[in-house]
């Protein structure tokens, strides 16, 4: 079966528009798996995307008839941008139909592109529904995103430029699954030139219709409901007919990473490459990680020389997305630890807490007067490894203090740390200002040593935003009879700072 498969790749029509990309070793993610780690960088084809490969390959082996009718696609984005590209290169019409949620960066690349667009439903399979309708009523051809074996065997150039391009049998290759197509023609090409390379397929979590279709032994269709959004590209319900009938004979395993893991993948391809890739990009990077952390070469068996190779797909990626990317990179790679602390409230007991957590880098920080007895405090810190967030609680219980770590809470990450407040009990009068400081390792532990504890703190937030000045926002208990002898106060510790006291956010949500 391989040969057929193989034969059409080499065959394959797609360097008329897409380009052979590199295969580029990345350093630091070598260093921290402790094997040779190389990314086939398909984010750098004209479309920032494998799909150009079997777009192009399909629409360019149609006959003239059906070219002339113009050709139609369902796509989440990547696809959609193959299929609009091959189709102007070829001077063809082609209609694309998109999930209402698809990112606008790929909506607006297609229409660039010549394409028609519609929006059509929440994700693939109603779009497809609502594309086959037109296929029905216009006469287009349907391109498939995957499910199609010129298609399969354009994206199949993928594994075919690897084994070129690799002076050896990579160990193994990890490939990103949505509806299968990329991984069937690598695997196919990989698998029938060296069997003893591990083809490993990495799903979201939310999305792995790869995996339940191999426990099953056949495909299955996941509740659409169910479906993780995030990695938008990938987010398939269901494995196609035709790629199933490869990967079940050519993919050793499956993969599931989290999208906290894909977060930080996407931070290690940036510290590795400089590239951003978009969510589905990055995951064959996660699920490399993972299977080079199950303790040792020994425990993530691979062929070949024992390099690790993982196909960067895509970097399609909306530029407001990276907020929230960025903030949960670290905690994915289990390098922010989020912990809530009680602290005893009386005065000095705010900077004694700041001075037992010493001079690691704070994330973030907020505290707001609880009762006269107690406080809470809301910290997210930068740690190493595991056993360092472990000796951060033990340290903080050492020192008397109560401990929640909330590193693995949903709600304590999404939403608390964003609402953390409250208002000043027993009718206590409140002074509220803002600071900046230089940002700095050890910057916020200095700032509370020179602010003292000659006024008793309310209120307190600080968050790290990776800029070079730290922004903290400080109540005081003290009324307006108070505020000359605070404010000569404040001009002698000598940071910047404004008074917010007056400030209708304050006023209406903290006070």
């Amino acid at each position: 079966m391989l040969e057929r498969y193989v034969k059409k790749i080499l065959s394959s029509r797609v360097y008329d528009v897409a380009v052979e990309t590199p295969l580029q070793r990345a350093p630091r993610l070598s260093a921290r798996t402790g094997h040779e780690v190389l990314l086939k960088r398909e984010d750098m084809q004209p479309v920032f995307s494998f799909k150009i490969r079997g777009a192009y390959n399909k629409i360019a082996q149609l006959s003239e008839e059906e070219q002339q009718r113009g050709v139609i696609a369902a796509s989440a984005g990547n696809h959609a941008q193959g299929v609009a590209l091959a189709a102007r290169e070829l001077g063809l019409k082609a209609v694309i139909v998109m999930g209402r949620n698809t990112p606008s960066i790929k909506v607006d690349a297609v229409r660039a592109l010549g394409a028609k667009v519609v929006l059509h439903g929440d994700g693939f399979d109603e779009a497809k529904a609502h594309a086959d309708g037109l296929v029905a009523e216009h006469g287009y051809t349907f391109v498939h995103p995957f499910d199609d074996v010129d298609v399969l065997t354009g994206q199949g150039t993928v594994g075919m430029e690897i084994m070129n391009q690799h002076a050896r049998a990579p160990g193994a290759v990890f490939v990103p699954v949505g509806g299968g197509g990329l991984i069937a023609g690598i695997s196919a090409y990989v698998k029938y030139l060296s069997p003893g390379t591990r083809v490993v397929g990495v799903e979201c979590e939310g999305s792995a219709c790869l995996a339940a279709a191999m426990r099953a032994g056949r495909r299955v269709k996941l509740p659409y409901d169910s479906l993780d959004l995030f990695a938008d590209g990938v987010s398939v319900a269901q494995v196609g007919r035709e790629t199933f009938k490869v990967a079940r004979q050519c993919v050793d395993e499956v993969i599931t990473v989290s999208t906290d893991e894909i977060c930080a993948a996407v931070k290690d391809l940036f510290d590795d490459t400089r590239a951003i890739a978009e969510p589905s990009g990055a995951l064959a990077v996660a699920g490399l990680k993972k299977f080079a952390a199950r303790g040792g070469k020994a425990a993530a068996r691979t062929g070949g020389d024992g390099s690790l190779v993982a196909v960067v797909s895509g970097a399609n990626v909306n530029f407001d997305r990276l907020r929230h990317i960025s903030e949960r990179a670290e905690v994915g790679e289990q390098r922010e630890s989020i912990l809530g602390v009680t602290i005893p409230e009386q005065r000095g007991s705010f900077r004694r807490f700041c001075q037992t957590l010493g001079k690691r880098s704070v994330s973030e920080f907020n505290y707001r007067y609880a009762s006269d007895e107690a406080a809470h405090v809301y910290v997210g810190l930068q740690v190493a490894t595991p056993a360092d967030r472990a000796a951060v609680v033990e340290a903080l219980e050492a020192g008397g203090y109560a401990v929640q770590d909330m590193t693995d809470n949903e709600a304590a990450k999404l939403h608390v740390r964003h609402m953390v407040g409250g208002r000043t009990l027993g009718g206590k009068p409140e002074l509220l200002y803002r600071f900046e400081f230089p940002e700095r390792p050890g910057a916020l532990l200095r700032f509370l040593s020179v602010l003292g504890t000659e006024w008793n703190i309310t209120m307190f937030h600080y968050r790290n935003h990776g800029a070079a000045w730290g922004r903290v926002l400080v109540g005081f208990e003290a009324g307006e009879g108070d505020r000359k002898k605070l404010t000569a106060y404040l001009e002698r510790v000598g940071y910047r700072y404004w008074e917010e006291t007056d400030n209708p956010a304050y006023r209406l949500f903290l006070r």
